[in-house]
This record gives C-alpha cells, structure tokens and sequence, in this order.
C-alpha cells in the first residue's frame, strides 16, 4: 500500500491484521544485513541448515540495529498503529529452515501488540514468504479460525496446510511487513537459510489489564530466553530521549514480570 495515507493504512492494518510497507529500509539494507550477520559471528549461532538458529534478544546486540528504534518511517509507522509512546517489548534474529505451520504469537486481547519483521533475502509464495489469513486476528477471525483445525487441514478439509487459503506477503530486502500477534501466520517452501529478525511492539498499557498483559508477556520472555535485564546494553546505552519513550514502561514492571514468573514455575 505504497500511496494510501496513514488513516488508511490503520484502517487496512485493523481489519486484515497485516501491513506491508515497500522499500521503506531499501536504503539502509546493506547495512542491516552486515549488522545482522555480525550477531550471529559474534555469538557463534553458524547455522547449518538442519533447523531454525535463533537469537533473543537480537537487535539490542547492536548499535546499528539499535537504531531502527529512531528512524523515522518505522516510528512512524508503528506510532501510526500504536500510538505515538509504544512500548519496544522484545525482538529476535533468526536463520530459518524449511517450513513454518499456522500459529498466532499471542492472544492478549486488552492491548495490541505486533510484530515488526524484516526478511533479509527475496522471498516468494513458494520459496519461504510470510503467509496472513486476512482477518483472523479480530474476535469473529479467532472464532472462525480454529487454530488446530487450521494445522489440522488435511485431516478436516483434505488440503495441506501450505494450500489454506491465506495472503502471501511476498518480499523484497528493504521491506518492512507488521502484523498483528493475533493474527495466523505460517510460512512454506522456504530453503535452509532464510535470514529474518523481529520487533515487538505494543501499544502503552495503561488499564489494570493492559498491565497484567504487559506483565504476563514480559514473564513469557523472562522464561522462554532466559532474559536478566529489560534490554540490552546497546539499546540503553545508544538511546536518545526520543527513544526512551518506547524504552520506558516494560522497566517499570520488570520486577513484577519477575514476580510473575517465579510463581508460575513454583507451581
């Protein structure tokens, strides 16, 4: 949607659940691409392309990654979809091998969060591309999108998953696709090398549940990477007032994150 205007691609993001930006980093990929294969050298994740190589956080590592969180066509436009002081919650860096089956990144409903994603290489259809069932993101779409009987297609429709009806996001380097964590994804066809990282992103909480959602996610990342600090050192230590702004809340309860945690696991 290279010409529609900011109302309307709100609009378009809030009824289909995706967005997709054409070359809006078209001119700073060479430079993305040498910072993202940077991380992986210097953590030694080689991958090897028997199965997914994952880094988390990811561009917290970097400087140069670090300051996507300044340029001006990604903050305008998650601040387009989130409001102008978003939280940055999290990110990741990945080499990707084989397919990707249907699944949603979360489901908290009392805020919006969405992910930010960079494919580094050309993907289509057929070799790898994000796939987006329009809509399944909204309450009618997670009623009528069952998500096993999604991953289940060939049992209940007689059609592999990689045929459900679904919208290929095809892409170029330099593009910047943003999606919905609601919203049903997958990926097919893809080779054994497909280079992408994430952003996470989330509108302010400011209700009581908007902040146990907040929490709850926080927790998540807490057990599922093993995270000691909120960011990086990278992140914090390049940060410009402009974007402490997005850097600001997920501190503030990371030590109930913490909390959270620790009375999960001891059940």
């Amino acid at each position: 949607m290279p010409t529609a205007t900011p109302a309307q691609q709100r609009a378009f993001f809030e009824t289909c659940g995706f967005l997709k930006l054409p070359g809006l980093l078209k001119h700073e990929i060479t430079g993305i691409i040498a910072e993202f294969e940077a991380v992986f050298a210097r953590l030694g994740h080689h991958p090897d392309g028997t199965r997914r190589r994952s880094i988390v956080p990811f561009v917290d590592q970097r400087a140069g990654l670090c300051a996507l969180l300044d340029h001006p066509g990604i903050i305008a436009a998650a601040g387009n979809l989130l409001g102008p002081d978003f939280n940055y919650v999290s990110s990741d860096g990945n080499y990707y091998t084989g397919d990707t089956g249907w699944h949603r990144d979360s489901l908290y409903q009392s805020n919006s969060y969405l992910k930010l994603a960079l494919y580094l290489d050309r993907v289509t259809q057929d070799t790898g591309c994000l796939r987006v069932i329009p809509g399944s993101h909204t309450d009618a779409g997670l009623r009528h999108w069952n998500d096993d009987r999604v991953r289940a297609a060939e049992t209940e429709w007689g059609m592999a998953m990689r045929d459900v009806p679904a919208y290929p996001l095809e892409n170029e380097p330099g593009d910047v696709l943003l999606f919905n964590h609601r919203t049903l994804h997958a990926s097919f066809g893809g080779g054994s090398s497909r280079r992408m990282f994430t952003m996470n992103l989330g509108r302010r909480a400011q209700t009581p549940a908007e902040m146990d959602d907040l929490i709850s996610y926080i927790s998540y990342h807490i057990r599922g990477h093993g995270a000691l600090e909120p960011y990086g050192q990278a992140m914090v230590a390049t940060a410009s007032p402009a974007r402490q702004v997005h850097l600001a809340q997920v501190p503030e309860y990371w030590n109930a994150a913490c909390e959270h945690y620790k009375l999960r696991t001891a059940k």
